[in-house]
């Protein structure tokens, strides 16, 4: 099922998937999984407390037994990761993390991503052409997650590369050996970066994200360095992955859809809803695992403790119950709500920061490289069933003359979704 066909577009699979039954049995994932790809039961999993989300161990009983030992500290790592949390844990550590992503977080960054914005156009906007993904949408995230975690631009390279191959075990249904080792070393690697930096971070408070949860850790938040470890590199990993999508998937959508990209250009207050319309229509999450808590029925189908209930993102949001006419682009969408930020009490606690990033972006892109249009037929998909991105979209646009400076760009941030107490702290600081 889940071969270069389904890598190239999905959408057909859960077309079919939502109309012939409600759950579906695949042999994928290690002794199986159920699949569930309606809006209705993907929205309701999300939040049902028979599904769990402790599933870290999951994630390499794939691999074969000889080796399970060698992963123990992977599993360590990982089973501390808000992600891999169920309530009670789940809750104490949620609420000690959303004051790092507060509205005074997210709007102090807003100058920041400008910056980081307009230093990657400057440098392609004599060239008249580029790769997205390696010139902007892998580099954006990196240095954004970067500047809030106060690391130098030398380092972020080794954070991409330690990123993708997470990223890319997380993403196999059946990952081998070599890309599980790949992504333990780079785990570690990671984990050891941020270990090296606490001490300094201690002895010399900054205004980055890790002095806010140090300084929080010794207010008396019942937070262990081990815990806020894992939870560095989990706000790496997710903050890049998703964004990097969410930024390349919503591209390659305008492009494809010319009327769509003219009616942005023209209206860039709709920044915000195209963007969760971008989300929607290609989701940079297309799944999420859940294990099962317990025996329990649901659509007639026995459910077996310990089996993997596999929630569909990428097909709920074209679940034509849901989103009228849901194939199709619309940015000026307003009905629904997709589900590729989550729900519940797992809602991606980084949502208003990755939408703030690409609404910045896609605004700077459209006024700064006129023409823009895609150079290859057919864009390069990368091969992960969960993370869906692309490995390369090359791009063509009318080249800024050599030696002519650029126009002074401002960009502008229009959020009609933020309440109204949000709008002005993104806008003042």
């Amino acid at each position: 099922m889940f071969d270069s066909n389904f890598i190239a577009n999905p959408y057909e699979t859960y077309r079919c998937l939502r109309e012939t039954a409600p759950l579906h049995w695949v042999d994928n994932f290690h002794r199986g999984a159920w699949l569930v790809p309606r809006y209705a039961d993907v929205s309701a999993g999300l939040t049902d407390a028979r599904l769990s989300s402790r599933r870290s161990q999951k994630l390499t009983g794939a691999l074969p037994e000889k080796v399970q030992d060698e992963f123990d500290e992977f599993n360590r790592i990982f089973s501390k990761w808000l992600l891999f949390l169920d309530a009670p844990q789940h809750t104490r550590l949620r609420r000690f993390l959303n004051q790092g992503f507060t509205p005074q977080v997210v709007g102090w960054l807003r100058p920041r991503i400008e910056r980081v914005v307009n230093a990657l156009l400057d440098e392609v906007t004599e060239k008249g052409k580029m790769d997205f993904m390696a010139d902007f949408a892998h580099p954006l995230p990196v240095r954004v997650i970067a500047e809030m975690f106060g690391i130098p631009l030398n380092d972020q390279k080794n954070f991409q590369i330690w990123s993708d191959a997470v990223a890319d075990f997380m993403g196999s249904a059946q990952p081998s050996i070599e890309t599980a080792r790949r992504a333990q070393n780079s785990l570690l690697a990671l984990t050891d970066y941020f270990r090296r930096i606490l001490p300094e971070r201690r002895k010399n408070r900054s205004d980055d994200l890790i002095s806010l949860l140090i300084r929080l850790e010794e207010e008396g938040d019942a937070l262990t360095e081990e815990e806020l470890l894992a939870q560095c590199s989990l706000f790496f990993i997710a903050g890049h992955e998703t964004t990097r999508n969410l930024l390349g998937n919503g591209m390659l959508a305008l492009v494809q859809n010319s009327e769509q990209f003219a009616l942005l250009k023209q209206n860039p207050s709709l920044a915000s809803l195209a963007v969760r319309e971008f989300a929607r229509y290609d989701s940079p999450v297309q799944q999420v695992r859940r294990a099962a808590a317990e025996d329990f029925t649901w659509h007639g189908q026995e459910i077996k403790r310990g089996e993997s209930v596999i929630l569909l993102i990428g097909s709920a949001n074209r679940d034509a119950d849901k989103f009228s006419e849901p194939e199709k682009l619309n940015i000026s969408r307003s009905e629904g709500i997709g589900l590729s930020f989550g729900r519940g009490a797992h809602f991606c606690i980084g949502t208003t920061l990755a939408n703030l990033e690409a609404e910045i972006a896609f605004i700077a892109l459209l006024e700064r490289l006129p023409n823009l249009k895609m150079i290859d037929d057919e864009p390069e998909w990368r091969n992960n069933i969960t993370f869906r991105g692309l490995s390369r979209l090359r791009l063509a646009f009318q080249a800024r003359v050599a030696g002519k400076p650029a126009n002074k760009y401002e960009p502008k941030i229009y959020n009609p979704l933020f309440e109204e107490k949000q709008r002005h702290i993104l806008h003042t600081n």
